[in-house]
């Protein structure tokens, strides 16, 4: 049996890339997959069907179940009919992993308006939208006393831990998806729910133009999307029940916590300071405070 046999998964923007390590990675533990991916260019444009179709194909030709999805996830509909494309496939959902996204990098003084809302738009919202339909039905099965031991798998990014220079609007997306995390957790362990996110680094068509990711002649390829899929399927099984709320790095062979915003410092004068006076405060506080990661690329 594999770690997940028989448990219900969606990978969204599963069609290439990390997604499509995850997808086949679920498979060959023996999860049935539904395919998400819209087929949409690296800048979001465009829409074709054959990625999501070629790994749900790919899938059932090693021995697998799975079925593709071209719902755009962003949208309240589309994202909706994904998880009841589950449920209708399947019987059930049990694992969401939320990956889909993509790029439009510009300096902050020549990002556009419109440059700014798609970015956004799919990543924060591409999770927010599967996240509250899978929600809604984990609530009535929990209710209906069918409660699933069910799992979210978030996808964030070094970007939106630490800010990466060129990526304003990408960087505020991933940290955005940090939040909603923290709050799905607190939200949906009632039901039985764990929410984690990861941030991987590997070699996809939205890292190629930013780092040197070209694979090794021989030996172990550390930048492989495979390398994350692993932790994702764990964090998908049921011995991850105890893990919620937290963040992980991943890339190559290391998986480490990330550490968040957290209290440090303080001062409390017991009554409203006077401008004037916050200089040396500032100052004290800002010394005993450990100091930030830089940002990537500054």
């Amino acid at each position: 049996m594999g770690l997940v046999d028989g448990r219900v998964a969606v990978v969204t923007g599963a069609g290439r890339g990390i997604g499509r390590a995850h997808a086949l990675a679920y498979a060959a533990e023996g999860a049935r997959v539904v395919v998400n991916d819209v087929g949409a260019g690296l800048d979001g444009s465009g829409c074709e069907a054959g990625p999501a179709s070629l790994v749900a194909a790919e899938i059932r030709a090693a021995g697998g179940e799975a079925v593709a999805n071209t719902d755009d996830v962003a949208d309240w509909a589309g994202a909706e009919r994904l998880v009841s494309a589950a449920v209708a496939a399947f019987g059930s959902l049990d694992v969401l992993v939320l990956n889909a996204g993509f790029l439009r990098d510009r300096m902050l003084v020549n990002l556009a308006e419109d440059e700014w809302d798609a970015v956004v738009r799919v990543h924060l919202k591409g999770h927010f939208a599967p996240l509250r339909h899978a929600a809604e039905y984990w609530r009535a099965e929990a209710k209906a006393g069918r409660a699933r031991d069910a799992r979210v798998v978030m996808t964030s990014s070094g970007a939106g831990l630490l800010g990466s220079v060129g990526q304003g609007n990408y960087s505020a997306a991933k940290a955005g998806i940090l939040g909603l995390a923290s709050v799905a957790a607190a939200e949906l362990g009632r039901y039985g729910v764990t929410v984690n996110a990861i941030a991987p680094a590997a070699r996809t068509r939205m890292t190629e133009g930013t780092f040197d990711l070209a694979a090794p002649a021989s030996g172990f390829d550390a930048m492989a999307p495979e390398n994350v899929s692993p932790l994702v399927v764990w964090l998908g099984s049921l011995e991850a029940a105890g893990v919620t709320g937290r963040v992980f790095e991943v890339d190559g062979g290391r998986v480490a916590v990330a550490d968040g915003w957290r209290h440090g410092p303080a001062r409390d004068k017991g009554s409203r300071w006077e401008p004037g006076e916050l200089g040396p405060v500032v100052a004290s506080l800002l010394a005993a405070a450990t100091s930030p990661e830089p940002v990537y690329g500054a």
